[in-house]
């Protein structure tokens, strides 16, 4: 058996991270994150005093850590933070709010299920973010597989609170109850 040398073209190499495309495709979740954290903070101060407000409190807790934790991935990665994505996510944000709800004086139910939906579809996208790092843990070794299935759980537990919080908004907006 003949030893295959490193610079040999049949020698398989494990293709390295283009680390200008994974810089902007994590600015863009941070964006999402930004955005996502403004968002569940919003709707918290909205609802503060309810039991919806109590259900989504430890959310938005976890929606902020999560924010801090990509920081640190990209932190580890060596990606700068793009901040004028970041000040674009929060216009984007803010912007967002002022939809029409069918109200002028008071806040109406449908805003408060239609800023559930957002976060529900946001924290898909964060978990598909998760997932992707989590892919690419198997060949970048500054990343932690364990963190990240970590991240990845908490994530899919988020997703269960804000559908089953969105469902019985539901019934809040359309049926009065």
């Amino acid at each position: 058996m003949t030893e295959q040398r490193a610079d040999s073209p049949d020698v398989r190499r494990t293709p390295a991270t283009d680390m200008s495309l994974l810089g902007i495709y994590l600015n863009d979740h941070l964006v999402g994150a930004t955005a996502g954290t403004a968002r569940v903070r919003y709707l918290l101060r909205s609802c503060g005093g309810t039991p919806l407000a109590d259900a989504l409190a430890p959310v938005a807790a976890e929606i902020g850590e999560d924010r801090t934790s990509l920081l640190h991935l990209m932190r580890r990665l060596d990606v700068p933070v793009r901040r004028y994505k970041v000040y674009a996510g929060r216009a984007a944000e803010q912007v967002g709010r002022l939809k029409s709800n069918g109200r002028l004086v008071r806040r109406s139910p449908l805003s408060t299920l239609w800023e559930l939906e957002a976060l529900a579809l946001g924290v898909e996208g964060k978990l598909a973010g998760w997932e992707t790092l989590r892919d690419l843990a198997a060949t970048d070794t500054r990343l932690d597989p364990r963190q990240l299935d970590d991240l990845i759980e908490r994530t899919r537990r988020q997703h269960a609170t804000l559908e089953g919080l969105r469902h019985k908004q539901v019934e809040v907006a359309f049926r009065g109850a």
